[in-house]
Formats: structure tokens, sequence, C-alpha cells
């Protein structure tokens, strides 16, 4: 699977960690290569894209990896249902891997075509 992969962050993310480490989990257990792209929103080489985001995001072939509902604003910590219903600081490595799954069917249905 060649599914581009992004994660999007604010410099001073006190959840930036989280996010990598869930990340790096769902890419292993998925059994990809824990590689992906960073995009540092202050930073002025990101994609202006990166911006509309709260920090931190994760993208799966330009999709938000969560569809929890929580709304947050793009200059503000985002926050993720976490699978005990309780909020945490990055999605949960389930969600991260159900959008890399379904990454995974969309390039299969694609070749298939």
């Amino acid at each position: 699977m060649s599914a581009q992969v992004e994660l999007i962050y604010a410099p001073d993310c006190p959840n930036l960690g989280l996010a990598r480490d869930r990340l790096q989990r769902a890419l292993q257990t998925a059994g990809l290569e824990a590689e992906w792209q960073e995009w540092d929103q202050a930073h002025g080489e990101s994609p202006n894209y990166t911006r509309d985001y709260a920090s931190p995001t994760i993208l799966v072939d330009g999709k938000d990896v969560s569809t929890d509902g929580v709304e947050v604003d793009a200059d503000s910590c985002r926050l993720y249902l976490g699978e005990d219903g309780r909020l945490t600081g990055a999605p949960p490595v389930v969600v991260i891997m159900a959008a890399l799954r379904m990454a995974h069917s969309r390039e299969t249905t694609k070749g298939a075509g």
C-alpha cells in the first residue's frame, strides 16, 4: 500500500509526541513502514492547507483520520474521542488503522478497474 500519510502540527503542540507514537504503532500494526510526512504549520515551506487543521491532525491520502465530530478552531489544540469515550490528545490507534484500511481498499478497488 502506498497511502500518503501526513502529520500536521503546531510547533508548541503538547500532544505531538502522543500523535507520533500512535501513528507509528498503527503503521507497524498494519504491517507498513513507519514513514509519514510531517508539516509544521508555522514553517513557511508547509502547504497552505495545513493551516486549516488544529494540531495534531493525521491525514491519510488527504483525508482526516478522525470523524469523531469534536470540532475545534484551527488555531487550537485538537482533542479526539478515545476508545474509552474520554477526550484524548491524539487519534486512537484503531482510528488511524481504520483510515489506513480504507485507503488500502480504495487503492485495491482502483487497481481492479
